[in-house]
């Protein structure tokens, strides 16, 4: 049935419209934007940040213009356990730049893996259509990052620092995309002409070489060996010769990557909890470590990252850092915003009916430093920090109330030694689910 919408329920909408209440809302939200009428200053008060445990990790870094979260998180909490255990300066940062590099080669060699195993299928099945949307980008999964290190290891980023084309990754990514999709080109053409497995990865091998080159004139070379040099707080003097990034990373860093895993909270009705689930085509290593995430209920991921916070480590976790989240003050809380209130409408959804019609999914992640327990070891607020610089919230760390982390959050990343036996079997034996490229579970942050 097809409904017009018509002059007279125009002029009917017009007349409901017209009210002193609807004209006292329509000044203030024409004048200061929906976001600044609804502001709800008494979310701001109940959420003030101070926390029960606190871990000192001292300045923000900054991704600025590029995507890199993931990459900035993950680093992030290892740059926490360094200046711990070597009492390097506030200042220290591993290089984001090294492990982009590598990503982005890496990525290119995984989309050309998927032209080939999608090759003799039509330009517009949607798993092909999926790939080609976006060959490549920025953003990634914890389980991406421990590829990447675990092939590659890290540096300083004094030793691989920041450059324009990463600090603002827009060119980049526009010019390695073009090029990808021009050799998907070749590479179906190649399968549809019947041509041998030596042609297609001679012309394969020359198409990576394509990529290197560009990465390398446009982020630099990234280093085989080199010099570090450090001091720590009491103005000590240490010097490592001729160390590689994988040497580096086993002596400054030196974790067992595979004793961290994925844990997820997705309460849709095709995601069992304690259950496993891989993501299709979603990853950047060929040969490298499986994307995998152990779903399970909210209040047990809390506890997950409450325990790992008590022994004074930081975590990794993945949220939508869209909604209800105030820049300048530093808060992610729900009905920071009254949106609803302001316009008298109702636009509550559970947080699985997000899931599932389009409306959330993961898109940043960030680190929790701290959280404020109650006096029944409740959280009540968690301390977060953000990779935006010092400018954003309270110089760069934000808080975040525990509803909103129900919400909101979807993903943490925890030592497997927190996880209780059962769930360890499941994560370690179970089979993990499938699911498709486009589930809001394979979203990069």
């Amino acid at each position: 049935m097809k409904t017009e919408i018509t002059e007279q329920q125009i002029q009917l909408l017009r007349e409901q419209t017209s009210t002193h209440q609807n004209d006292v809302i329509r000044r203030a939200v024409v004048k200061n934007g929906i976001y600044n009428a609804s502001f709800n200053q008494s979310v701001v008060n109940a959420n003030m940040p101070i926390f029960s445990i606190d871990l000192d990790t001292g300045k923000v870094a900054n991704q600025k213009q590029s995507g890199r979260c993931w990459m900035f998180a993950a680093l992030n909490t290892m740059r926490h356990d360094i200046k711990d255990r070597f009492h390097v300066s506030d200042e220290f940062q591993l290089s984001q730049s090294y492990t982009l590099f590598w990503d982005k080669f890496e990525k290119a060699n995984y989309f050309y893996e998927n032209i080939l195993k999608t090759a003799t299928e039509s330009l517009d099945s949607r798993r092909v259509s999926f790939l080609l949307t976006t060959p490549q980008q920025d953003g990634g999964q914890w389980d991406m990052m421990v590829s990447i290190i675990e092939k590659y290891g890290v540096v300083p980023q004094a030793i691989y620092p920041e450059s324009s084309s990463s600090s603002a990754t827009k060119e980049l990514n526009s010019t390695l995309n073009t090029l990808l999709r021009h050799d998907a080109t070749v590479l179906r053409n190649l399968v549809a002409n019947q041509a041998t497995e030596k042609d297609i990865a001679d012309m394969r091998n020359s198409m990576l070489a394509n990529v290197y080159r560009l990465l390398s004139l446009t982020l630099g070379e990234p280093p085989v060996k080199f010099d570090f040099e450090y001091r720590d707080e009491l103005n000590n003097f240490h010097v490592e010769h001729q160390i590689s990034p994988q040497d580096y990373y086993k002596k400054f860093v030196g974790w067992d990557l595979g004793e961290y895993v994925s844990v997820i909270n997705a309460p849709t009705i095709d995601k069992p909890y304690n259950a496993t689930y891989n993501v299709e085509m979603l990853g950047n290593v060929i040969g490298g470590r499986d994307v995998k995430h152990l779903n399970v209920d909210v209040n047990k991921m809390k506890n997950l990252a409450i325990e790992q916070l008590k022994d004074g480590q930081s975590v990794w976790f993945g949220v939508d850092m869209g909604p209800q989240v105030d820049r300048d003050s530093g808060l992610m809380a729900n009905n920071i915003f009254s949106t609803d209130e302001l316009f008298s409408v109702n636009s509550s959804m559970t947080k699985a009916q997000r899931l599932d019609y389009g409306q959330s999914l993961m898109t940043h992640a960030m680190v929790l430093t701290g959280v404020d327990l109650d006096e029944a070891g409740k959280p009540k607020k968690w301390k977060v920090e953000n990779s935006w610089g010092e400018k954003v919230g309270k110089k760069g760390y934000f808080t975040m109330s525990d509803e909103w982390m129900s919400e909101y959050a979807y993903q943490i990343v925890v030592e497997k030694k927190y996880l209780d036996s059962k769930l360890v079997d499941i994560y370690e034996n179970a089979t993990p689910k499938l699911l498709a490229p486009w589930d809001p579970m394979g979203a990069l942050a």
